[in-house]
């Protein structure tokens, strides 16, 4: 075994989103491609010479090739010492506990999350900083700018790392721990909730379904859901992660996770669903007959967290992606708790958690999470609402009720546009952008502008500032919508528009119906059809 420097050069496209680089994994697979970016990545954090990373991801296509190729790079730029999941696996916020518990300088965690997996699917890779959450984007530009002038990187050649055990070997002057990627974190899920009150409940004939969509939480939800709680043997469906998710679209949402949404929906559905995302992030929360939004679902968290055991002295503030509902807002009004509008990106929370402002932070895509790790969490939210049930002994239709009559209800959907030609997309915000100034004031059927702006964001952590984050209009009496084009795919352009309507009355109309106003109103003011050809959306959530 040898190390080499191996020469290249600047390879077009390289920039990290706010979860990384995501591309199709033939994208990832091309000669230098992920060497490039490993090794610009590991100059734009100042180098990994004597420290200790984690590195592991979701199981998808590739990420056991690729996380060979980041341990012989991690050896060949110096690092001292890389801790790696087992066969390559770790749960995201699985990877960020474990960078918290063993101080680490950081981590690498493969994943595109979401997306689809396969070798003509999506793969994606990003850098996690010590505190255990996503790198900040001067981070990212740095490793953005040495991508554009790259010439050489630095790699070990020779016989790969057995990663299928479990122990202590050498790559190099490199020591490499592999470990189990599931036991630290269930160890962290009990410090944090009421296992004997859920496994008492459990025991009492409650039921439940974990749609794990064959992707990574199969194993974390086993061993918490079946093997410490006593769920049966068949409470998580998929449950074993597939380097292509069996085919699935690995988002839990009522669209991509049909098969849950079908049973739950069903004649003799369980007392609780809930699904996962690729990387273990995400959460999708239902009862019999009754889907939560992750909106709702954060509201309802944050109004009882305090009944979980990490959670018994009150929560420290509360913040949400400015997408999202405010129906937080209200809880946190109500509790006097301080409240936080960000752009999303978990990134923005973990300033927030860092500096002892909030506990729990929540995104519209089904992203809930809290200051255990510095990710969101969806077994996490999961084993939330579990704990919340059991110390209620209330289902979650008539937790919702109860929500709703003391706070109000925010009707909320998500339309997505998936796919647009970018060029088109572009043009479309840049008309939009230039119509602002012009629409309050402007009725549109029983609807009257009252503000309109291109929200921006100052961090009131660190100071710095994040502009063009989403296009915001408000009606007068509180409803609104958002548009905003997101940069979790890897081809086109997927517009997104949030419709929310506040409701302190009539508290039980399908969602669609209460927003339809609000839909014909975006739709007029964006021109969607006018630019794209779209008339629907893909998705509906």
């Amino acid at each position: 075994m040898t190390k080499a420097t191996i020469a290249t050069s600047p390879i077009e496209g390289q920039k990290p989103g706010t979860s990384g680089l995501r591309k199709k994994c033939r994208v990832f697979m091309g000669a230098h491609y992920l060497e490039n970016f490993v090794q610009a990545m590991f100059d734009g954090i100042g180098g990994v010479a004597g420290k200790t990373l984690v590195v592991g991801g979701d199981g998808r296509f590739h990420n056991d090739v690729a996380t060979q190729t980041i341990l012989a790079m991690a050896a060949a730029n110096g690092a001292a010492r890389v801790i790696v999941g087992q066969n390559a696996l770790l749960s995201t916020p699985a990877a960020s506990h474990l960078i918290r518990l063993n101080k680490t300088d950081g981590g690498v965690i493969l994943s595109a999350s979401h997306n689809p997996g396969g070798e003509d699917e999506d793969f994606g890779i990003k850098f996690n900083m010590s505190n255990g959450g996503p790198a900040p984007e001067g981070i990212t530009n740095a490793m953005f700018e040495r991508t554009k002038v790259i010439d050489a990187y630095h790699i070990w050649q020779g016989d790969p790392v057995d990663l299928s055990t479990i122990g202590t070997s050498v790559l190099g002057d490199m020591q490499v721990d592999v470990v189990d990627p599931v036991a630290a974190y269930v160890d962290l899920m009990q410090s944090l909730f009421d296992f004997p009150a859920i496994a008492k409940m459990i025991k009492g004939g409650f039921r439940i379904r974990f749609d794990s969509m064959c992707a990574i939480t199969g194993p974390y939800a086993r061993a918490i859901l079946e093997d410490t709680l006593g769920a049966a043997k068949d409470t998580v469906a998929h449950a074993t992660p597939l380097p292509d998710f069996g085919g699935m679209h690995p988002d839990p949402n009522p669209t991509w996770a049909h098969e849950l949404m079908d049973e739950m929906m069903g004649a003799d559905a369980p007392d609780f669903g809930c699904a996962s995302d690729g990387d273990g992030d995400r959460n999708m929360i239902v009862g019999p007959n009754c889907y939560v939004s992750p909106s709702d679902s954060l509201a309802v968290i944050a109004a009882n967290a305090h009944l979980a055991p990490g959670y018994k002295d009150g929560l420290k503030g509360v913040a949400r992606s400015m997408p999202t509902s405010a129906a937080v807002d209200r809880v946190a009004q109500a509790l006097g708790l301080d409240c936080y509008e960000t752009p999303t990106g978990w990134k923005f929370f973990g300033n927030l958690m860092d500096d002892g402002r909030v506990s729990l932070c929540g995104e519209e895509s089904f992203g809930t999470g809290s200051d255990h790790v510095r990710e969101k969490d969806g077994v996490w939210a999961v084993l939330m609402w579990l704990n919340i049930m059991a110390a209620t002994g209330k289902s979650v239709p008539e937790l919702m009720e109860d929500h709703w009559a003391r706070f109000g209800r925010n009707y909320y959907s998500r339309h997505d546009f998936e796919a647009i030609v970018s060029e088109k997309a572009d043009v479309l915000m840049t008309a939009l952008r230039g119509s602002l100034d012009g629409l309050a004031g402007q009725n549109y059927g029983p609807l009257t502008v009252e503000k309109a702006d291109d929200y921006a964001y100052l961090d009131p952590v660190d100071g710095s500032t994040s502009a063009q984050q989403g296009v915001r209009v408000v009606f007068e009496g509180g409803s609104r919508f958002v548009v905003r084009l997101s940069g979790t795919g890897t081809s086109g352009a997927t517009l997104r528009l949030y419709l929310e309507k506040v409701e302190t009355k009539a508290l039980n109309l399908e969602p669609q119906a209460a927003l339809a106003e609000i839909i014909a109103a975006a739709h007029s003011i964006i021109g969607i059809e006018g630019f794209t050809g779209r008339t629907a959306p893909d998705v509906i959530t």
